[in-house]
């Protein structure tokens, strides 16, 4: 029987008996009636917070697709009719020429966690406004009054590029790299002094004293491990159950508790001449030795991309090594040059001829089967012929890496600091991409085994057979003979600088060999302009604040009202269940009363009174 009750604003009830209803509904009718009310308001509840949750998680979904469209609109003309569109300039000025690179990015949206969203700016063809000169801007080094003429190029083409109106407001950096880094400072200073003099005489860029200058090998590890972190999003910060995170220590806040963020990503990169790696140390690192840690502070970064010095989200320590001698070319000449001068010694202790015919060769387990090769010096010439023997080569080259036995070093006995090998994740590009892709068609994921076997099999092949398999176009269009001839040391070379000099584990499977990131090649120049126009942000940032405090508060207001809302209500519902369950009490209590009089009258005798409270 359910009964409803009301005093007001009259006085009734109206029951409804469920004829015919089994009787354990009757029994559990009330407890069916009370879960469904509450179950009731807890899927008003719920539903109330999807909504919210909905809302205002829209702005990161909406933010995570951005950022994957831009990698298809990252091709698309640069709209240089946009007013809202700002420019930067970055000249690299390298050992063998110098390139321009012009970028752009949209206003900054407010929000003092994001960077700038820069990119490089597209002409009208949809191709990077980059242009190349040569020679080097080092080789003006004896006539620095000509480096103005020289570089006067590359500023206009990219002043035709950047709308007049927006040139007094465009950052130009110049950044010598390498070939100024050999030249004294006197040198160095003479051909900054005229670059500083001629340039704001002829165009308009904002360009000061701090905007040229010759970076360090560091400085360019750090750019570039800023770049390809920012092209792959890993400093978008995020609560994305999907996305990989670290634990970590922000570098001056060592009394704070941890955060988390995202992962950033290492990078590998091994040229011709040198071997460079860098990678985040997320975690505060410790030192076997007073000697160690001086050694340790030049290897170390840390630095903030955020435009609030005050914030710590962006504060990063990242580890930057650049190793000469261990690029792919000058390992290959090293090696030949300890060749030649063991063999010769060989030959004058013991009486032999190895390799001073092409009838005795030399036999050299780096080459191929069968190929061979010549080394000259001192106008003598020694005579090789590959056995491919891959194992006994990777032996042969172990002692190049120069380790040592102290803890948490890695090639030349350098330090090192650790590698979380089970939550971390790296790059690798140039010769690490060549040795894996050109070749062996394996560029991508690396898998030790999977290399190892590849690299056995190719370097065990005979060379009249590789001969021809190029001939067919097997290879990648860009390998050539010398790419063939050198591939097994190469592979045998990149396999130990991997794995003996940086000590990453053969299970290791967290390593990309990639030529481009998202279709696009990265420079370090990308990183130069970020952490360079880091500050940039602000000036938007506070017109942000000012024009838009009364939206926020607007918005803080909704979400606090719907919840103070929907706490009332139940407070509301809550009150009115409790409400009906004391009339239902009270109109049970009357009807077991009305019920007991009537059957004594039934019976013809006298009611009994109840007795009441004492």
């Amino acid at each position: 029987r359910i009964s409803i009750s009301c005093l007001l604003p009259a006085s009734w009830h109206f029951s409804i008996s469920p004829v015919g209803c089994p009787r354990i509904l009757n029994t559990t009718l009330r407890q069916i009636v009370v879960i469904g009310i509450l179950a009731a308001a807890v899927s008003l509840l719920y539903y109330s917070l999807v909504v919210i949750r909905n809302k205002y998680g829209r702005a990161y979904r909406d933010k995570r697709f951005h950022r994957y469209l831009a990698r298809v609109t990252d091709t698309e003309a640069t709209d240089t009719n946009n007013p809202n569109l700002n420019y930067g300039i970055v000249v690299d000025c390298g050992s063998s020429g110098s390139r321009i690179f012009v970028y752009c990015w949209p206003r900054h949206n407010g929000n003092p966690h994001d960077l700038l969203d820069i990119k490089q700016m597209r002409d009208k063809t949809r191709k990077p406004v980059v242009m190349k000169i040569k020679p080097g801007i080092s080789e003006f080094a004896s006539s620095p009054e000509k480096v103005s003429d020289y570089i006067s190029p590359l500023l206009s083409f990219a002043a035709e590029h950047v709308p007049r109106a927006k040139h007094k407001e465009t950052p130009l950096y110049i950044l010598c790299t390498a070939g100024m880094r050999i030249l004294p400072e006197s040198q160095q200073k003479a051909i900054l002094e005229d670059l500083l003099t001629d340039i704001p005489v002829h165009f308009d860029f904002l360009f000061s004293d701090s905007h040229a200058e010759v970076i360090s090998g560091k400085q360019e590890g750090v750019y570039a491990w800023i770049g390809i972190n920012f092209v792959l999003g890993r400093f978008e910060h995020t609560d994305d159950e999907d996305e990989a995170i670290v634990e970590v220590h922000v570098p001056g806040s060592e009394n704070k508790e941890a955060i988390f963020r995202k992962r950033t990503v290492g990078i590998l990169d091994m040229g011709g001449v040198s071997t460079q790696i860098a990678y985040e140390v997320p975690k505060t690192v410790s030192f076997a030795s007073s000697q160690q840690e001086e050694v340790a502070k030049n290897l170390l970064a840390e630095f903030n991309l955020g435009c609030d010095a005050h914030q710590t989200e962006h504060v990063y320590r990242v580890y930057v090594a650049t190793f000469l001698g261990f690029g792919g070319n000058a390992a290959r000449q090293r090696y030949e040059d300890s060749l030649f001068t063991s063999t010769v010694l060989k030959n004058r202790l013991l009486g032999k001829q190895t390799g001073l015919t092409s009838d005795s060769p030399y036999l050299d387990p780096c080459l191929p089967l069968d190929a061979q090769d010549e080394i000259q010096q001192n106008g003598q010439i020694m005579y090789l012929r590959g056995t491919g023997d891959f194992n006994l080569c990777r032996e042969i080259i172990q002692p190049f890496m120069n380790k040592t036995n102290e803890t948490q070093t890695s090639l030349n006995g350098v330090y090192q600091p650790a590698v979380h090998f089970q939550n971390s994740e790296f790059y690798g590009f140039s010769e690490f991409y060549y040795c894996t892709e050109d070749v062996l068609r394996m560029g991508g994921d690396y898998n030790a085994a999977k290399f190892t076997k590849a690299a056995k099999d190719y370097c065990a092949t005979k060379w009249s057979v590789l001969r021809e398999r190029f001939d067919r176009g097997l290879y990648a269009s860009h390998a050539d003979l010398h790419r063939l001839k050198y591939q097994c040391f190469k592979s045998a070379w990149m396999y130990e600088v991997f794995h003996s000099g940086f000590s990453f584990p053969a299970s290791y499977s967290n390593l990309k060999t990639a030529l481009q990131v998202y279709d696009k090649e990265v420079q370090w120049t990308l990183g130069a302009i970020l952490y360079r126009t880091r500050f940039l942000p602000l000036r938007d940032i506070q017109q942000e604040n000012f024009r838009g405090s009364h939206s926020h508060w607007r918005s803080f207001s909704f979400v606090y009202n719907h919840y103070l809302f929907f706490v009332c209500f139940l407070i509301v519902l809550l009150s009115i269940l409790l409400y009906l369950l004391r009339l239902r009490r009270i109109h049970r209590r009357m009807l077991h009363n009305s019920s007991a009089t009537s059957l004594w009258i039934e019976e013809g005798l006298p009611p009994q009174k109840i007795a009441g409270p004492l």
